[in-house]
């Protein structure tokens, strides 16, 4: 799809200054300043992040009472039954909270909705089945700052709910013991855009600190809470949360556990996902948290929770090649839906006059449906919902958005049609009844013809530098791996450069084009992936991310071409 190339602009004289000051290239300094890191003190911070830097977790509102809750329930010796959600932030917010727990001394299990059988969220059948089990202290995480019904069952039935959360409150907050969630009303924590596992970590780092003003660990086996950021990266990084602040230290920090975890999990986790050494977000995203979540997709998440818990190394390999199995059918079945939806777009006669993409199926499976949506919006760059329909005629969507298009908003505007929604700006899901799917599809795009112009419609490649290529380099590469890791709010920098030639091309892999270019008589290797088709004739403008490229113990240069295209005059 054609995209438009819009270069960030930023102030000459401060990217000058930060470069003379920090002794870095002016192109590093260009993209930090334009990032909204402008000082020499931020970039110091954003450069080397420490956990010394975290915020006081006791300004979540209802921290406190969150932990004397739960000082509470230990000394009394009572059975805490975290209630998770079903994705990789649930996953690793449920085992976070569960394995430190037991660790300092609670009675504590998990329980984790079916997607298919419990729906997304607290559910008073399930809640009635965790008191039964015995449980008197309930917490959610991931989950919970909408369920003002369940968190009133939870008093009626006398036990006490703590909520940890991170999702966007509606009016009403639930009564409960204690609601830990950076964005409902009152919270003068100053990050907001936490993942809950972020905020499950935030509450260990508050009742480690009570506990050791109790004495608990005058015996010096204090634990140490790095040994739990594997988890803590894992998850953030999974929900796509913006990698800044708070999230970008969790990340950084949880990274380097995610190397050398401790947890076997972990480790057989990463050998069925072939991952040897170093790890990065990339393959967080699209290598472990896919297995970690697959169950969860296919039917339930709780192997997920049981392969980061568990201590016995073979029983971690039997999960986790199960999680790989699962993985792969959750691929084959997304392909599917894939190629059936890319049909009924193309084949439809609406697009690309259509401002939204709302399609249907009763043959689809609800816990693929979100994913095959992302690709939907990528191929066509118009806000999407799938909905898959079961036999009793209830129908489950998830969708995705585009800039400029607030899903959450729209759904709002659409409530008449829904049973119920929920989400955010970019990813929301919805429930209705099959007859009115087609009325809620019309309300839909209306609603798109009504906030996007042709202008939203066309996908926006953000480039950070214009460039020469006297400025690439080995050096510059280096110095740009310094601004890992790279994800949601921290974007791979993308650099320009101008009326460049294509010397030498060849198709490698599954439509790969490895090239040599030549620019101003300098000649780079570059590679472009799944861009087989791309014509390179006469002179080009390129995007792309130089990259150390490490082969026989050697790094050299390359440049990893995002998009090409005929050079502007």
């Amino acid at each position: 799809m054609q995209q438009k190339w819009v270069v960030k602009t930023a102030a000459d004289t401060e990217v000058e200054y930060l470069s003379r000051t920090l002794g870095m290239s002016s192109i590093a300094a260009q993209i930090l300043f334009r990032r909204g890191i402008g000082s020499v003190e931020e970039v110091r911070q954003f450069l080397a992040p420490a956990l010394s830097a975290m915020a006081d977790p006791f300004l979540l509102k209802d921290m406190q009472a969150a932990v004397e809750r739960l000082l509470i329930a230990r000394k009394s010796g009572e059975s805490v039954c975290v209630y998770g959600d079903y994705d990789v932030d649930g996953i690793t917010g449920t085992a976070l909270l569960v394995s430190f727990l037991r660790h300092v001394g609670f009675v504590c299990n998990y329980f984790i909705p079916n997607r298919f059988d419990d729906g997304y969220g607290l559910n008073e059948e399930a809640l009635q089945r965790i008191i039964d089990s015995g449980a008197t202290l309930i917490m959610s995480v991931d989950c919970g700052i909408t369920a003002v019904k369940e968190a009133q069952f939870c008093r009626h039935a006398g036990v006490d709910l703590i909520i940890l959360d991170h999702h966007t409150p509606k009016e009403s907050i639930p009564v409960a013991a204690a609601v830990v969630n950076p964005l409902q009303p009152g919270c003068a924590y100053p990050f907001k855009m936490l993942a809950g596992v972020g905020v499950a970590f935030n509450l260990l780092v508050a009742l480690r600190s009570r506990l050791r003003q109790e004495g608990f660990f005058a015996g010096g086996d204090e634990p140490d809470l790095r040994d739990w950021l594997d988890l803590v990266a894992l998850g953030t990084i999974a929900d796509v949360v913006p990698l800044v602040g708070q999230n970008r230290i969790y990340a950084f920090c949880g990274l380097q556990k995610l190397e050398n975890s401790h947890r076997p999990g972990i480790s057989s986790l990463k050998k069925v996902a072939g991952i040897k050494d170093t790890v990065n977000c990339g393959q967080v995203g699209f290598r472990l948290a896919p297995r970690l979540n697959a169950a969860g997709r296919m039917e339930s998440a709780v192997p997920g929770v049981d392969l980061l818990l568990s201590s016995n190394t073979d029983e971690c390999s039997i999960i986790a090649d199960e999680l790989d199995t699962a993985n792969a059918e959750r691929q084959a079945i997304e392909r599917s839906i894939l190629e059936e939806a890319v049909a009924m777009v193309d084949g439809g006669g609406r697009y690309p006059a259509c401002k939204s993409i709302v399609l249907s199926s009763s043959d689809w499976h609800q816990g693929v449906i979100g994913i095959v949506a992302s690709r939907l919006v990528e191929r066509y760059h118009r806000p999407t919902i799938l909905i898959a329909i079961d036999e009793q005629g209830n129908a489950k969507g998830s969708g995705r958005s585009i800039p400029g298009f607030h899903l959450l908003d729209v759904l709002t505007s659409c409530s008449g049609l829904l049973e119920r929604f929920g989400g955010h700006r970019y990813a929301a899901g919805v429930g209705l009844k099959r007859v009115n799917i087609d009325s809620f599809s019309a309300a839909f795009e209306a609603a798109a013809l009504n906030v996007l112009g042709d202008s939203e419609l066309v996908p926006i490649l953000d480039v950070d530098a214009d460039v020469c290529p006297a400025e690439v380099d080995l050096a510059l590469a280096k110095e740009l791996q310094l601004m890992e890791p790279f994800g949601a709010g921290n974007p791979e920098p993308t650099l320009v450069m101008r009326g460049v030639t294509v010397i030498e091309r060849r198709i490698v892999g599954d439509g790969h084009l490895k090239l040599r270019v030549s620019a101003a008589g300098q000649v780079f290797n570059a590679i472009a992936f799944r861009q087989a088709d791309c014509p390179t004739d006469g002179l080009q403008d390129i995007a792309f991310f130089p990259e150390c490229n490490l082969w026989n113990n050697s790094t050299t240069l390359q440049l990893r071409i995002k998009a090409i295209r005929k050079a502007e005059a």
